[in-house]
Order: structure tokens, then sequence, then C-alpha cells
């Protein structure tokens, strides 16, 4: 198994996940990083009531998640079979360097911070989408809690550990981004917008295991 696949790795993103979801919503003007359903129903209902500024104060960063994806699954392919890098270490490289960035635009750009921790969101959701071989996603929960419950509930039929391990992948997945989530939340309190450098930080431990893996 890849120490991209790995549960530590995996929660350390989850981590951050959720302290960059709590950091735009608390410190960047409301605006979710991650769950851009949200965005999408705040985005609509300021449209439709005329409120055209608001309405394009969610649409951007719903662009730039679409970007993300995009721009990740371009650097995959044409980085993966690179010897010298792997390709998910550049992604975190880029990720890392951009979340810096955002932690000096000041409290009038939030704008521009949403949209860059949008799009590093979406290139991590892109990248990183297996732990122990499941499937799952780790900057968003709903995905996770469909599957965390479908294999509890199929444990509790057949009594067959995998599905329970399965299980426990997912619902960890999820404590982890709910920890996340709640220290963004508190330190956003304290450290205002310099906040998002501790993403940064735990994306750089993520950027280390990789490496010590390919040595």
């Amino acid at each position: 198994m890849q120490t991209s696949e790995s549960f530590v790795l995996s929660a350390v993103l989850s981590f951050s996940g959720g302290l960059q979801d709590a950091y735009t919503y608390n410190v960047r003007g409301h605006v979710f990083a991650n769950a851009q359903t949200g965005n999408v129903v705040l985005m609509s209902q300021n449209f439709m009531t005329g409120n055209w500024s608001d309405g394009l104060h969610y649409l951007f960063p719903l662009a730039a998640f679409a970007a993300g994806v995009f721009a990740a699954e371009r650097i995959e392919s044409r980085c993966k079979n690179s010897r010298r890098v792997h390709w998910r270490q550049i992604v975190l490289f880029v990720e890392i360097l951009l979340l810096l960035v955002v932690g000096f635009l000041p409290e009038g750009s939030s704008t521009a911070a949403n949209v860059l921790v949008s799009f590093t969101c979406a290139m991590q959701v892109q990248t990183f989408r297996k732990v122990h071989g499941y499937g799952y996603a780790s900057t968003m929960c709903i995905g996770n809690l469909r599957s965390g419950t479908e294999s509890l509930s199929q444990y509790l039929r057949s009594r067959e550990k995998p599905a329970l391990s399965k299980a426990l992948h997912f619902f960890g997945i999820i404590l982890f981004f709910a920890l996340g989530a709640g220290a963004g939340g508190v330190l956003s309190a304290v450290l205002g917008i310099r906040t998002i450098w501790l993403s940064a930080a735990l994306l750089s431990a993520v950027a280390v295991m990789m490496i010590r893996e390919n040595r």
C-alpha cells in the first residue's frame, strides 16, 4: 500500500480540509472552501433575488474548485511517469505555496483568498482519493458518511470484519475532519487570516511522509 493511501496520511489531509472550511467560513466572508453544494445554493439564491455581487461572491470559489480539479488532472497526466518526483508531491507543493499566499492577503481580499483555498481543496480531493483502497474524500463528509453507514449496515447484517473495518475507516476520516473544523473555528478567532498557515504546515508534513516513502 502506498503512503498516499495510509490512514495516518488521510487523517492529516482530512484535518487540514476541515480547518480550511472553517477558515474560509469564519474569516473570509462565510464562504465554504470545500462544500461547493452550499456555495451553489447561496449563489443561486442571490442571483434569483437580484443580488448579483453576492452571487459572484459564491460563483468564483465554485469556478476555482473546478479549475483545481482540472489542474491536478493535468499534473497527473504529465508527471505520472516522472522518476525525479512523484506527481502527488508536485500537487502538494502547489497547495502549500498557494495557502502561504492566502495568509498574506488582507481582510479586504476575501474573494481572492476563497478562490485560492477552493482551488487547493479541489487539487487535494482530486489527488488523494483512497484510504486503504477505499474511495473517500478528504475535504468533505457526505460521501464518507454514506459509505461508512453503508458498510456499518453490511457488517451488522453479515458480521463480516472487512465491512466493519471499512466503516471505521470512513467514520475515522469524518472524525478528523470534524476535529480540523473545530480547531479551525477556534484558532480563527485567535490567529485571524494567518490561521491558514497551519493547513500549509499540515500539508508539508504530508509531503515529508511521501518523500520518506520514496527514499
